[in-house]
C-alpha cells in the first residue's frame, strides 16, 4: 500500500487490563510520538461496567506543570483536589484542572453509585503547559457541558471541549493555542479538518472513517500531516475526538504524573511529594506513593 499523503502516522495503543474488567488504552506518550500539539498524555477508559459493590477508586496523587482534561461520554467520577473543591463530572462537561507548580487530586466512584453498579467511559488528557506557566499556582474549573460550542453541519456534530475550530471558541481557559473536539457523524457524513493548527490528529472511538481512501477504526489515534485540509468521511456512524494545536516550546519529561521541561524540577517534585510538601486532599487520609523503582512508569498512570 503506497504511503498517504494526508497520513503523518498511525498509532495503535495496547490495551491494558487492570482488574475486574477495566481498560486503558494509551495513545499517548508512545515511543513513535510523544506529543500532539500541547497533548502529551490521551488514555482512553472503558467502556466498562463496575460491579456492584465497586467502583472506581484514583486514591490522591500529585501532578506538576500540566492541565488535566477529564471528559466522560458514559458514567459519573467524583473529583476532590487539595485546593478543597469537590466536583461530580458528567458525560459532556469537562473538569479542567491546572496543576502549575503543583496539585494533588484524587478521583473516585459516588458512595450512592457504588451498591448496584455503574459503567464508566471517558478519556483522560494532559495538556503540557508553555514554560512561563509551568510554576503558576494551581487552579480548578468545571465547565457544563451546556457552556460548550456546539457545531453542527451535514450529518455532524460537533462539541468543542476545549481551544478554536470551525471559527468557534470553547470558554475552558486554555494556556496555549489548542483545539479539542467530540464529534458524531452519521453513515457517509464527511467532516474537513482545517489547516489552521499545526499539529492535528483523530482518534476513533467507534465506527470507522476513511481518509483519503485509508480507513480507520475504533481504538487508533491518526495523525495527520500539517499544512493542508483533510477530509474525513465515516464509513458507519461515527464518534470522534478531534485535537491538536501549536508545538510546544521544547521538549517535555514525564514521569509518573509529573511533566516539566525540566528534569531537575522533576526530582524536586518526586522529593516534595516523599516529605508531603505537595498538600493533601481534605477528608481523605490515602494516597498513591511514589513508584519505588525510579525511571519506571507502569500501564496505569494514575489509576490504582
Amino acid at each position: 500500500m503506497a504511503a498517504n499523503p494526508n497520513i503523518e502516522l498511525l498509532i495503535i495503543p495496547p490495551v491494558h487490563d487492570l482488574g475486574d474488567g477495566f481498560h486503558v488504552r494509551r495513545a499517548l506518550p508512545n515511543s513513535r510520538r510523544r506529543m500532539v500539539g500541547p497533548f502529551v498524555f490521551f488514555d482512553q477508559m472503558g467502556p466498562t461496567v463496575l460491579r456492584a459493590g465497586s467502583g472506581l477508586d484514583v486514591r490522591p496523587h500529585p501532578h506538576i506543570g500540566l492541565a488535566t482534561v477529564t471528559y466522560l461520554f458514559d458514567g459519573e467520577i467524583i473529583h476532590r483536589d487539595s485546593l478543597g473543591n469537590v466536583q461530580p463530572i458528567r458525560p459532556g462537561a469537562v473538569n479542567w484542572m491546572i496543576a502549575g507548580r503543583g496539585i494533588v487530586h484524587s478521583e473516585r466512584t459516588a458512595a450512592d453509585k457504588r451498591s448496584a453498579g455503574s459503567s464508566l467511559s471517558g478519556i483522560q488528557t494532559w495538556i503540557a503547559l508553555p514554560k512561563a506557566e509551568e510554576e503558576r499556582d494551581p487552579s480548578f474549573r468545571h465547565y457544563a457541558a451546556s457552556e460548550l460550542p456546539l457545531i453542527d453541519g451535514e450529518g455532524t456534530s460537533l462539541r468543542l471541549i476545549a481551544g478554536s475550530l470551525f471559527g468557534k471558541q470553547s470558554p475552558v481557559a486554555t494556556l496555549s493555542d489548542m483545539f479539542y473536539a467530540d464529534a458524531t457523524l452519521a453513515a457517509k457524513a464527511r467532516l474537513p479538518i482545517a489547516a489552521e493548527h499545526e499539529q492535528r490528529a483523530v482518534y476513533v472511538i467507534r465506527g470507522r472513517i476513511d481518509i483519503d481512501g485509508d480507513s480507520f477504526d475504533a481504538g487508533q489515534l491518526v495523525v495527520l500531516r500539517p499544512g493542508q485540509v483533510i477530509m474525513l468521511l465515516a464509513l458507519v456512524p461515527v464518534q470522534l475526538l478531534l485535537l491538536g494545536g501549536a508545538a510546544l516550546d521544547g521538549p517535555r519529561h514525564v514521569w509518573w504524573n509529573f511533566v516539566s521541561s525540566s528534569t531537575e524540577r522533576i526530582e524536586q517534585a518526586k522529593e516534595d511529594w516523599r516529605e508531603g510538601r505537595l498538600g493533601h486532599v481534605p477528608g481523605d487520609a490515602e494516597f498513591i506513593p511514589l513508584p519505588a523503582v525510579p525511571g519506571v512508569q507502569t500501564p496505569p498512570v494514575n489509576y490504582p
